[in-house]
């Protein structure tokens, strides 16, 4: 059964604004990624460590934070008949608002790593991709994850011509979207932090519209 292209739209979306989120987490809180977990594991070891003073508390926060969303997304996922576009759009609801508010704070104060703004931006935004990863993983699109692209890379590499066109080619869109994204997210950074962050809140609003439309 194919995919809605609506949805594989919006899921290439999903997955450039979370380049441009980790960009601006890990270039202007303090190292620490809020969408890649896997990296936040490895930089929480370096920090246990000591490794060049990278820091302990801003990669426990963002996992806490994203633990709890993928848990608030789960309960949303079993008090429903069924998973897909409109729940979709509920948690691309709540994103919006996370990252929006994420981006009030950012405007409202001076922040950098390490400080008590960054934290609370950083709890923010892991809560938000917590939650969408949650629905997304349900909704189950082959490769299009929005947050991890070790196994596209893998299929890319693993399945060469054997692979359908179709396939490879929204392999190849889900890199390019997060390229797009951490490169529009690490320019943005250089200026502002607010920018990017509201950028991704009102991409979260009107992606949910887009989900959901009939």
């Amino acid at each position: 059964m194919s995919t809605p292209r609506r949805l594989v739209f919006t899921l290439l979306a999903l997955t450039a604004t979370t380049g441009v989120v980790d960009a601006v987490c890990f270039l202007g809180l303090g190292r620490v990624f809020t969408a890649n977990m896997t990296g936040n594991v490895v930089l929480l070891g370096f920090g246990l460590a000591g490794t060049n003073g990278l820091p302990v508390l801003a990669p426990l926060v963002s996992l806490g934070a994203f633990f709890c969303g993928a848990a608030l997304g789960g309960i949303a996922i079993r008090r429903v008949a069924v998973v897909g576009p409109r729940l979709l759009g509920g948690a691309l609801v709540g994103e919006g608002l996370l990252a929006g508010v994420a981006a009030l704070v950012a405007a409202s104060t001076h922040v950098h790593g390490g400080t008590f703004a960054a934290g609370v931006i950083i709890g923010l935004l892991a809560l938000a991709m917590g939650l969408r990863n949650a629905v997304v993983r349900k909704l189950a699109v082959p490769e299009l994850t929005t947050t991890v692209l070790t196994m596209t890379v893998t299929g890319l590499a693993a399945d060469g011509l054997a692979a359908p066109r179709a396939t490879q080619l929204r392999r190849a869109s889900a890199l390019g979207a997060m390229l797009g994204g951490a490169l529009l997210g690490a320019l943005l950074e250089r200026h502002t932090l607010w920018v990017p962050l509201a950028l991704v809140a009102a991409a979260a609003t009107a992606l949910a519209w887009v989900a959901t439309r009939e």
